[in-house]
């Protein structure tokens, strides 16, 4: 099928490279051509592992393309992708000026009858609004040719999106009756092969509700633990074997439960945030994720404030960051943790020295110039004369150092494992003074280690 992916963003471009993988002739398209220039010499604008590859190979068989012209890469399509940003609003709610841009420009340029999936986050009802654009600009034309619009929200994790998107657990499609269904079962019939019940072909308004569900769930999931991990604090209960006691339950599974620093990146915080300002409009109240949000923010001042404490002053410490992106394996560091707690650790006086293996340019755009803060190439580097070391993000390469040349470059040996990634008696032992978050640190006398 001749395919047209509108925005190469993260969605748009992993999206675009793998259904050009399995064989669709797909052309990515972006207003930004400097973006463009670089994917046409097969550089990706994003780091997601095996991305790289995946682009330069298929640009070399002839399958994938990229552009900055909608209008001509329209000509004759198939299927066209809407996989624009829906950044928030002022007030938190979903802003789809660039999903209404490109469907105006869909409207005025297509050239045939046109099946549209509309793969940006949305609220509710607004492919309805996507539909009424296309038909506008199709009657201001005169024209005959006829758009199909359908909901196709995505659920892919950044780090393992390649894999997401080729194996994938459901694909869920919402279309408006049965008009749509033939062709969006030819689209991703290699993805069904093996298990034809994974295409999910519900009402168009139910897949953009399950999309935001899903997400406020995983953040309910996180935000619980989250919450717990501070009575579990105070009580001198290990919150990682609570985690591993209530995953063995099928009811519950084990996915999602890690008690941490809160979550971040691009979808959950973004998400919950616009489902909340949806109820408002509707007068209903969603209590809950009220509460997810809350404990989210909370949560990120009081593992910034756990440091504070132990050293009283920070005027004149030097902190050790490892990771800044809000989870391993991707250089995303939209609304990452490390951006709060940063920002609290040098507004308290300390002294910030930052590694991350992709995320570094990221995190300085997104942190703009700090007082305080420095960063590093080399994880190590940022150990030298510091007064302890943070853990924020759970890169591979932070999981198993060597804790000896760590106790030696450090001036301070202090720990913060904001991910309860170590065992707390191992570095007991070694001579670390170990805080962890919903675990009993190196001063408790009844340690409890995993």
């Amino acid at each position: 099928m001749k395919i047209v992916m509108v925005g190469s963003g993260y969605v748009g471009l992993v999206s675009g490279a793998c259904l050009a993988e399995i064989g669709h002739d797909v052309t990515c398209v972006d207003i930004d051509k400097d973006k463009i220039s670089k994917l046409q010499d097969g550089i990706p604008p994003i780091y997601e592992p095996g991305l790289d590859k995946l682009i330069q190979q298929n640009q070399l068989h002839g399958r994938l393309f990229f552009s900055s012209d909608l209008k001509q890469s329209l000509n004759q399509a198939e299927v066209a992708f809407i996989a624009v940003g829906t950044p928030p609003g002022e007030s938190g709610e979903a802003d789809l000026k660039y999903v209404e841009a490109v469907a105006t420009e869909i409207g005025q340029s297509m050239t045939a009858d046109l099946l549209v999936m509309v793969k940006s986050t949305v609220p509710v009802g607004s492919c309805q609004k996507v539909e009424d654009i296309i038909t506008q600009e199709l009657s201001k034309r005169k024209s005959t040719h006829q758009a199909t619009v359908a909901s196709n929200p995505e659920f892919l994790k950044e780090g393992t999106a390649i894999g997401d998107f080729m194996q994938p657990d459901r694909i869920v499609v919402g279309l408006k009756g049965k008009h749509g269904e033939k062709e969006v079962q030819n689209l991703y019939r290699p993805f069904t092969l093996d298990d034809p019940g994974k295409l999910l072909i519900v009402e168009r308004k139910s897949s953009e509700m399950i999309k935001y569900t899903a997400n406020a769930m995983l953040a309910t999931r996180i935000s619980f633990m989250n919450d717990l991990s501070g009575l579990c604090e105070k009580l001198g209960v290990d919150i990682s074997q609570v985690r591993r006691g209530i995953g063995a339950d099928p009811r519950i599974g084990k996915k999602f439960l890690y008690a941490g620093p809160g979550f971040g990146g691009s979808c959950f915080p973004k998400d919950v945030r616009a489902l909340l300002k949806t109820s408002e409009a509707c007068g209903h109240q969603l209590r809950i994720l009220e509460g997810v949000m809350e404990v989210n923010e909370r949560q990120k001042k009081a593992v910034a404030r756990k440091i504070k404490d132990h050293f009283g002053d920070l005027h004149g410490r030097r902190l050790a960051i490892w990771g800044l992106s809000f989870k391993p394996g991707t250089d995303d560091t939209r609304e990452a943790p490390a951006l709060s707690i940063i920002r609290d650790l040098t507004g308290w006086g300390a002294e910030v020295v930052a590694h991350d293996p992709q995320a570094t340019e990221s995190f300085k755009k997104e942190i703009g110039e700090l007082a305080g803060l420095s960063y590093v190439d080399r994880a190590y580097d940022a150990l030298k004369g510091a007064d302890g070391l943070v853990l924020l993000t759970e890169w591979r390469e932070y999981r198993w150092p060597n804790w000896q040349m760590v106790r030696n470059l450090l001036k301070g040996h202090n720990l913060f494992d904001l991910r309860n990634q170590y065992e707390a008696e191992t570095l007991k032992e070694a001579g670390f003074h170990y805080e962890c978050v919903g675990r009993p640190d190196s001063r408790t006398d009844s340690l409890l280690t995993l």
